[in-house]
């Protein structure tokens, strides 16, 4: 069948826009088809700087006929449900119905219409310039006196199917078959007949349709430089596909710089130059140590070899590395201390109080944290003071994703101890989903400080995420918190931290300065939900680690639980306690005996929980069932007191036999009222003794 082609021209994309953008049009095109009844082939969504380009393969030249069938009134009906029918069909008159006879029914009128299929070429002309026009994009611009808004100013539309143009117009924009190659290495426009045609003389016009062969020839064309020049390539992922971004037939270039300005720490120079312009550094690979080169990526193939080219971009990085080196300087004469008073004039929320504010609160509660991680409490208290100093340095002014390593470089000329030093960087960590966790005590300490400080805080002005929102970065930092607590199996008394670091808080409301842990005030409202808050952010780390959210849930149980470590050591059991015969058995049993119970229950008006007379159990069954309770209550307390959760499961596991026997021989709703109540009672037991360790009724299943 037919291919369709789909390009959407104009002046050049910003990199960071460029995937969403394509994969957008791909998506909304290949939908807006399937909406109007054309199901076509594998599609594919590709993207330079300069175009959008959508390939879909097999798509019909039109869409399939539809037969549609309405019920109507009965024979008979009033006139006003016989007009309503008319009306909604589009008949003039009864006689255009159908009237079909059903012997339960009676007789009733259906209209049957038939609606041809419509061209894929009607199709796309509607379709294309709809989404032109709704296209969304983070920023759009207008330009000359048109309406229409796009990234950047739309130049041309391909829109070929089966090799055909179908004809369209987009504010003044016909649609065609022709394009521009290369911005410099090409000449004049270029006239398409189809797909294939299209990806061969794009080719030679020197462009590279896929955004990932682009980025994988610059990964091997810098390698090849990097290893002639006896380096190695400093990987940089996100750089990679930002320079793939940038041209559209990459040529790697390699330049150099002044050895002096190595003398600057090699993190701050490789930001310089990549912030400043794209460019990868390079390492000698025996030391590890930044090279005075770089690799630069080029869209043009010069005349010259690249040596303007090279010149250029090492007058730009030159001049870029002065003012690094100069921030360099300039801070190694500013003591830490100095950095952290200034901190003074710096606010951190207009409710929350400066910077310094909030660094003398992290750096109680980083004091406070380190009997609980084993940190040493003066050097954690130290570590906070000075960890957000570097915020008002010369070159996190200027590079602010370099805070905290920087204030590690500048403890270090300072003569600081490794673990301040160390804390200072690490507190950050993790910055995202996947990166290394703090594990020096000191580390751990100030960055849970920090997280918790901004949770307690902004719970306390009622500043909580809402929906999608979360200006304030809360869930990532619970997020962080948990994975730092669980990944170094830290027990810690979340309530009892949060309710004293809350009373920190000297300027808010004093009525909700009580403890957390005092019921009746609003404090203690703030700190369950808080504890809920960091219950959900619980489950989505669990969840990506592939446990029940429910048994999260039924562990939890109504009460909750601030040791998160715990928590997750009872889920681990009970997760693999349910997956045994016993423990999936007795679930059922457990849930039955709950349904039961919860049914009689609101029946009778009453809780059956109480004691079991022994007096009333005649049959074996249930005496054998009330043994068994006992000895396992017994037993599973003694376990969960050890938090031996893994004892506590098989000592639970010995209620299966007895409570599968218990519902196989004896009935429960016995005429007799005392022994019903009785035998409802050891239902309750039953459901007190699961709760012991989970509540049962919480697991799906």
């Amino acid at each position: 069948m037919p291919e369709l082609l789909l390009e959407l021209f104009s002046e050049e994309i910003p990199a960071r826009m460029q995937g969403r953008a394509a994969e957008d049009l791909r998506t909304q095109l290949v939908d807006g088809l399937k909406s109007a009844g054309i199901v076509a082939g594998a599609s594919e969504a590709l993207v330079t700087p300069r175009r959008l380009t959508v390939i879909v393969a097999d798509v019909p030249a039109q869409s399939a006929d539809i037969s549609e069938e309405r019920k109507g009134p009965r024979v008979g009906a009033p006139q006003a449900a016989i007009a309503g029918f008319l009306k909604s069909t589009g008949f003039q008159s009864l006689d255009e119905a159908e009237l079909v006879s059903d012997a339960k029914k009676g007789d009733y009128y259906i209209a049957r219409t038939n609606k041809p299929g419509r061209t894929a070429a009607a199709i796309l002309a509607e379709l294309v310039p709809g989404i032109i026009e709704r296209f969304a994009w983070p920023k759009s611009m207008r330009w000359g006196s048109g309406r229409l808004r796009w990234v950047r100013p739309l130049k041309s539309i391909i829109c070929l199917h089966g090799g055909a143009v179908v004809p369209m117009a987009v504010h003044g924009i016909a649609s065609g078959a022709t394009t521009l190659g290369h911005r410099f290495l090409s000449d004049g426009a270029i006239t398409v007949t189809g797909v294939a045609d299209y990806r061969a003389k794009l080719a030679a016009a020197k462009v590279m349709l896929s955004p990932a062969d682009r980025a994988a020839l610059i990964r091997e064309q810098a390698i090849s430089l990097a290893k002639a020049a006896k380096l190695e390539l400093v990987e940089d992922e996100g750089l990679l596909a930002e320079n793939a971004g940038l041209v559209e037939w990459p040529q790697v270039l390699i330049g150099s710089f002044e050895a002096d300005f190595l003398a600057v720490p090699g993190d701050v120079l490789t930001t310089a130059i990549r912030a400043h312009q794209k460019c990868f550094s390079l390492r000698d690979p025996k030391t590890g140590k930044l090279a005075n080169r770089f690799l630069l990526t080029s869209n043009l193939i010069a005349a010259d070899g690249g040596t303007a080219i090279i010149a250029g971009n090492e007058k730009v990085i030159r001049a870029r590395l002065s003012d690094a080196r100069f921030f360099w300087d300039q801070d190694l004469q500013r003591p830490l201390d100095d950095m952290w008073s200034a901190l003074r004039s710096v606010t951190f929320h207009d409710q929350l109080g400066s910077q310094h504010d909030r660094i003398e609160r992290i750096a109680m509660l980083a004091e406070s944290l380190a009997e609980h991680v084993g940190a040493d409490p003066v050097d954690a208290r130290r570590a906070a003071q000075l960890a957000k100093a570097d915020l008002v340095s010369g070159v996190v002014g200027e590079f602010p994703e370099l805070q905290g390593l920087m204030g590690r470089y500048y403890a270090e000329a300072a003569g600081t101890k490794p673990a301040i030093a160390n804390a200072i960087e690490q507190h950050y960590w993790p910055r995202g989903a996947g990166d290394a966790i703090p594990t020096a005590p000191e580390s751990i300490a100030v960055g849970l400080a920090d997280r918790l400080d901004t949770l307690v805080g902004f719970w306390a002005i009622n500043e909580k995420p809402t929906g999608s929102k979360d200006p304030f970065g809360l869930r990532r930092a619970a997020l962080a918190s948990i994975r730092i607590i669980l990944e170094n199996g830290l027990r810690l008394p979340l309530v009892a931290l949060a309710s004293a670091h809350r009373a920190r808080f000297v300027d808010l409301p004093q009525a909700a300065t009580a403890p957390f842990g005092i019921a009746g005030n609003a404090a203690a409202v703030e700190a369950i939900d808080l504890l809920g808050f960091f219950t959900d952010r619980l489950k989505v780390y669990l969840r990506d680690q592939g446990a029940r959210h429910d048994l999260i849930d039924a562990v939890l149980g109504d009460s909750g639980g601030d040791d998160l470590l715990m928590v997750v050591r009872r889920v681990e059991a009970l997760g693999g306690f349910l997956a045994t015969d016993d423990g999936a058995s007795l679930l059922a049993g457990a849930k039955r005996a709950a349904n039961i119970l919860r049914i009689e229950e609101k029946k009778d008006s009453r809780s059956y929980a109480g004691t079991v007379n022994a007096a009333l159990l005649t049959d074996p069954a249930e005496q054998a069932l009330d043994a068994a309770i006992s000895a396992s209550v017994d037993a599973v307390g003694d376990a969960v007191e050890r938090e031996d959760f893994a004892a506590a499961m098989t000592a639970m596991a010995a209620l299966r036999a007895p409570v599968d026997s218990f519902f196989d021989k004896v009935t429960v709703n016995a005429d007799d009222a005392a022994t019903r109540a009785n035998r409802l009672a050891l239902l309750a037991r039953i459901r007190a003794a699961t709760l012991t360790v989970a509540d049962f009724s919480k697991i799906a299943g």
